[in-house]
C-alpha cells in the first residue's frame, strides 16, 4: 500500500456507543473534527452529543442504519470527511465499504480491502494460514455449504463441533452441536444470526475444544513495510462465546511462548500486506500448543488493556498510519508496563442464561477515573438500553504494577458502580475477580461453567432482617413532602417525632416476586453486618446491595396491586424485548418439555423460547417479524392431560 499524504481534518465515526465516544476523545486531543452518525434509536445517545457534528441515518435496526453503506458514505461526503473510522462490528471488516470510501477519496482507518477479504472470511484465513504452516484446529473451511457436507465434516472431525460464521465475530453466528441431531438446527440458527449481524451466511465447522485458553496478539503495521506486535491479551473468560474479561499480559506465559505467538502473528499480518491495527487470535491448549483461530482486521473491544501496559494510544496510531506516517517504535522498543484487566459491564441476566436485557437505566453510577483507573462508556443515567444493539453498558479497566494490584483496583471500581432498573452482570464480575482460581491466574474458556456455583449462587431467602432494613432504607430515603419550606421541621420527614406514640411505621413492600408487610422502629438500629447496603433511590424505588447481589424494593400500590398484568396461566411469555424471528410450532401441535417454540432475536443474537412442560399448543399470540416487549404472551398452551 502506498503511504497516503492526505491531510486529516474531519473524521467521521461509522459506529456508536462507547467506541464512538472513545474515538471522539482521541480525535479532539489531536485537533481533528469528529462527526457522529446515528440511528433513530440513538437520536439522544451520548456519542451524538459529544461529537462536533452528528448526522442521522434513519432506521433503528443495524440493517437499516449502521450497516447501510450508501447512507454512511453519503454522510461522510456531506460533512466533508477526510477519513472514516469504522470502530468494531458493523462495517469495520467490510471490504466493499473500504473500497467505496477509497473510490470517493476518503481514508479508511483500517487495512486495505484485500487484507480484509483475506482475513475477513474465516474459511479463507484458515486456508491461508494452513499454507503458511500455522497450526489449525481440525475443521472444514471450504466453499460447499449444503447440510450433508457439514454432516460429513462433523463426522470426520468428531463431536462436539463448533459452527461459525465465516465473516464476523463477537460470538454471533456461532453454535455448538453435540450430536448429528443438533447439527441441522444449529446450522440454520447460526446462519440466521450471521445474516442479521454481518449480511452473509457462509459457515465453517471445526472441532470444539472444551476449555482452551483464548490468547490474542495485537499487531500493528504501517504503509512502509514495518509490522510489530504489542504483546498479548488473555480473553479466556467468556459466556456464549463472547468475552467478559480480558487482561494483558496473559498470566503464566513464558517469554519463549509469548515471542513465538507474537512472531507468528506478525508473519500472518505480513503475508496479506496488512496495514493498521489488527488482532490475531489463537487457542492455547494445556500443553502450550497454540492454534490459529482468526484474525480481526480492526480495533478490538479490549484494546484498552494493551494501551494500559504500553502507554500507547492505538487510535492515534491508526490515524497517523492512515496519514502515511511510519510506526514510531521498533519491536524492541515496545514497552511492557505492569498488568491491566478489563471487564465488560453488560445489561443481561446471568442467572437467566445470560439473556440480554433492555430498558431504562433508572440508576447508573460509574467509578471515578484516575491513576490506573479507566472507564469507557456511552451511557448516562436515564438512558435506554435498546434491544437493537449489543447490550454492553461500559468497560472498566484497571492497571497495576502487578496483576494482583490491578485485580484489587478493579474490584474497588466495581464496588463503586451501580446499575438499577435493568439486570446486569455487575455481581458476576465482582465474583469472578474475587474467585481464588482467578486470583491465581487459573483461567480458560470453561471458567464460568466450572465455577458456576460460586459465580451464580442460588439467591438467598429474603430474611426478616432484610425486610426490616429495606423498610428503614425506604423511609429514610423518602424525600420531605410536608413542610418543604422548613427542612428541619419534624413534620417534614417520615421519621419525624410522634406525640405519645411509638416511633414506628408500617410499609407494604415488594422486591421482585416477593412482598412483605413491615412494621419498623424508626430509632437508629444496631449495626448488622448482614444488613443490606443502600445504593441509591430513584423515584419510588430503593436500590440495595445484599450478599453480593442488587435488589430493588418498592412500596406496593394497594389500588393497582390487584389488577397488575401477568401472563395467563398456561401461557409462555417473552423473556426479553426483541423481534420474533421464527415460529417453530402451530396450533394443535403436541410438544414435549424442552421443545423449541419461538425464536426471538435481541441484541443481534437468537434465543429460543422452549416449552417448560409437555402440552398442546392452543394459540399463537405473535407473528414473525413482530417486535415484542418482555412479558408479552407469545404462546398459549395446555397440559397434554387436560387437552381435549
Amino acid at each position: 500500500m502506498k503511504p497516503s499524504t492526505q491531510t486529516l481534518g474531519t473524521l467521521l465515526i461509522a459506529n456508536r456507543g462507547e467506541i464512538a465516544c472513545r474515538i471522539i476523545r482521541t480525535a479532539r486531543a489531536m485537533g481533528i473534527r469528529s462527526v457522529a452518525i446515528y440511528s433513530e434509536a440513538d437520536a439522544n445517545a451520548r456519542h451524538v452529543h459529544e461529537a462536533d457534528l452528528a448526522i442521522p441515518l434513519g432506521g433503528s435496526k443495524p440493517a437499516d442504519s449502521y450497516l447501510q453503506i450508501d447512507k454512511v458514505v453519503a454522510a461522510a461526503l456531506a460533512c466533508g470527511a477526510d477519513a472514516v473510522h469504522p470502530g468494531y462490528g458493523f462495517l469495520s471488516e467490510n471490504a466493499t465499504f473500504a473500497r467505496r470510501l477509497a473510490h470517493e477519496g476518503i481514508l479508511f482507518l483500517g487495512p486495505p480491502a484485500e487484507a480484509i477479504e483475506a482475513m475477513g472470511s474465516k474459511s479463507a484465513a484458515k486456508a491461508l494460514m494452513e499454507q503458511a504452516g500455522v497450526p489449525l484446529v481440525p475443521g472444514y473451511h471450504d466453499q460447499a455449504q449444503d447440510l450433508q457436507t457439514f454432516v460429513d465434516a462433523a463426522q470426520r472431525i468428531g463431536y462436539p463441533v463448533l459452527l461459525k460464521a465465516a465473516a464476523g465475530g463477537g460470538g454471533k453466528g456461532m453454535k455448538v452441536a453435540e450430536s448429528a441431531a443438533q447439527l441441522g438446527p444449529a446450522l440454520d440458527s447460526a446462519r440466521r444470526e450471521a445474516l442479521a449481524a454481518f449480511g452473509g451466511g457462509h459457515m465453517l465447522v471445526e472441532k470444539y475444544l472444551a476449555a482452551p485458553r483464548h490468547v490474542e496478539i495485537q499487531v500493528f503495521a504501517d504503509g512502509h513495510g514495518h509490522c510489530l506486535y504489542l504483546h498479548e491479551r488473555d480473553c479466556s473468560i467468556q459466556r456464549r462465546h463472547q468475552k467478559v474479561l480480558e487482561e494483558a499480559p496473559a498470566p503464566g506465559l513464558d517469554a519463549s511462548l509469548r515471542r513465538a505467538m507474537g512472531e507468528a502473528a506478525v508473519r500472518a499480518a505480513q503475508a496479506i500486506g496488512y496495514v493498521g491495527a489488527g488482532t490475531v487470535e489463537f487457542l492455547l491448549d494445556g500443553d502450550a500448543r497454540f492454534y490459529f483461530m482468526e484474525m480481526n482486521t480492526r480495533l478490538q473491544v479490549e484494546h484498552p488493556v494493551t494501551e494500559a501496559i504500553t502507554g500507547l494510544d492505538l487510535v492515534a496510531w491508526q490515524i497517523r498510519v492512515a496519514r502515511g506516517e511510519a510506526l514510531p517504535l521498533t519491536q524492541e522498543q515496545v514497552p511492557l508496563l505492569g498488568h491491566a484487566i478489563e471487564v465488560r459491564l453488560y445489561a443481561e441476566d446471568p442467572a437467566g442464561g445470560f439473556l440480554p436485557a433492555s430498558g431504562q437505566l433508572a440508576l447508573y453510577r460509574e467509578p471515578a477515573a484516575g491513576p490506573g483507573r479507566r472507564v469507557d462508556s456511552a451511557v448516562r443515567e436515564g438512558d435506554t438500553i435498546s434491544p437493537f444493539y449489543d447490550p454492553m453498558i461500559a468497560k472498566l479497566i484497571a492497571w497495576g504494577e502487578t496483576r494482583e494490584e490491578a485485580r484489587l483496583r478493579l474490584l474497588a471500581m466495581l464496588g463503586e458502580t451501580a446499575v438499577g432498573g435493568i439486570k446486569s452482570n455487575l455481581a458476576l464480575l465482582q465474583r469472578i475477580l474475587a474467585t481464588p482460581a482467578f486470583a491465581q491466574g487459573e483461567v480458560d474458556t470453561g471458567f464460568i461453567e466450572r465455577h458456576t456455583p460460586a459465580l451464580l449462587p442460588t439467591p438467598p431467602t429474603l430474611t426478616q432482617a432484610f425486610w426490616q432494613s429495606a423498610a428503614r432504607a425506604y423511609l429514610r430515603s423518602t424525600p420531605n413532602s410536608v413542610c418543604e419550606q422548613d427542612r428541619h421541621s419534624p413534620w417534614s420527614a417520615p421519621t419525624g417525632w410522634r406525640l405519645l406514640a411509638p416511633a414506628q411505621a408500617t410499609l407494604d413492600l415488594r422486591c421482585g416476586a416477593h412482598s412483605q408487610l413491615c412494621t419498623v422502629s424508626l430509632a437508629t438500629p444496631p449495626a448488622d453486618l448482614d444488613e443490606p447496603r443502600l445504593v441509591g433511590r430513584r423515584g419510588d424505588v430503593v436500590y440495595l446491595q445484599w450478599r453480593g447481589d442488587p435488589y430493588e424494593v418498592s412500596q406496593v400500590d394497594a389500588l393497582s396491586a390487584g389488577t397488575a398484568g401477568a401472563a395467563l396461566e398456561g401461557s409462555l411469555a417473552a423473556p426479553m424485548n426483541g423481534s420474533i424471528v421464527r415460529l417453530l410450532v402451530g396450533p394443535g401441535q403436541v410438544v414435549e418439555q424442552g421443545d423449541g417454540l419461538v425464536v426471538l432475536e435481541a441484541m443481534k443474537m437468537e434465543h429460543t423460547v422452549r416449552a417448560n412442560r409437555a402440552g398442546v399448543i392452543q394459540a399463537l399470540c405473535c407473528e414473525e417479524g413482530q417486535m415484542v416487549s418482555e412479558g408479552t404472551v407469545l404462546i398459549e398452551m395446555q397440559e397434554a392431560d387436560h387437552a381435549a
